[in-house]
C-alpha cells in the first residue's frame, strides 16, 4: 500500500511540476484577483479534470476515446481554438490590482475562468497523452486495492498542487501593488498559451 502511494505520488508531482498552460492559467489567476476565493473556480476545475483524465487513464477508457483518429483530430483542432482565444483574452486583461477595477471585474467571469481552465486541461492532447502513457501504464503494476491507493495518491498531489500554485499567485499579487507586474505576467502567460496552440498545430499537421 505506502509503496503504490509513494509511487503514485513522486510520478504525479513529476508530470505536474514542468511549466505548462494549465499551470499558468492557474497561477495567473491567482495573481489576478484581488481575493483569493475568486480563483477557486479555476481551481476546482483544475482539479476535477485532473481527477476524471487519471480515473480514466488508470481504468483505459481514454485510451479507446483516442483511438480514433477522427476523435483526437478533432479534440486537437479544439484546443487550439480554444488557446488561441485564451491567449487573445489574458493579454487584454486588467488585473484587479490596477486603477481600472470594473473592467478587471469583467475579464473574466467565473463561467469564462471554468471554461478556459477546463479547455486548458481537457483539450489539450499531449497532457492527455501523457496522462494515459505514464499514470495509465503505471497503474497496470498494481491491482485491486493498491490500484486504488496509488489512483488516490496521483489525485491528491493534482488538488494540492492546483491550491498551491494559485496561492502563490495571489502572493505575487498581494506583492505588486500597481499591477505591473502581473501586466507583465499576463504577456508572458499570452505568449505562452499561444506557443502551445501553435506547437499542437503543427503536431496536427504532421500527422493529417
Amino acid at each position: 500500500m505506502a509503496e503504490a502511494f509513494i509511487h503514485g505520488f513522486i510520478l504525479a508531482f513529476g508530470l505536474i511540476l514542468p511549466l505548462g498552460v494549465q499551470n499558468v492559467f492557474v497561477f495567473n489567476q491567482g495573481a489576478f484577483h484581488k481575493r483569493f476565493i475568486y480563483a477557486l473556480p479555476v481551481v476546482l476545475t483544475a482539479s476535477l479534470c485532473d481527477t476524471l483524465l487519471i480515473a480514466l487513464a488508470v481504468f483505459g477508457v481514454s485510451v479507446v476515446i483516442l483511438g480514433s483518429f477522427w476523435i483526437k483530430t478533432i479534440l486537437m483542432c479544439a484546443g487550439i481554438v480554444f488557446l488561441l482565444y485564451m491567449g487573445s483574452s489574458i493579454w487584454k486583461s486588467t488585473p484587479e490590482n490596477s486603477n481600472n477595477e470594473n473592467m478587471a471585474k469583467e475579464n473574466f467571469t467565473r463561467l469564462k475562468q471554468i471554461a478556459f481552465s477546463a479547455s486548458v486541461s481537457l483539450l489539450n492532447p499531449h497532457a492527455i497523452l501523457d496522462t494515459i502513457g505514464v499514470i495509465g501504464t503505471s497503474s497496470l503494476s498494481y491491482t485491486g486495492s493498491e490500484k486504488i491507493v496509488f489512483t488516490v495518491a496521483c489525485i491528491m498531489v493534482s488538488w494540492v498542487w492546483f491550491l498551491s500554485l494559485a496561492i502563490a499567485g495571489r502572493i505575487v499579487g498581494n506583492l505588486d501593488t500597481q499591477g505591473n507586474l502581473l501586466q507583465v505576467i499576463n504577456k508572458i502567460s499570452a505568449i505562452l498559451i499561444w506557443g502551445v496552440a501553435i506547437y499542437i498545430g503543427v503536431q496536427l499537421y504532421h500527422s493529417l
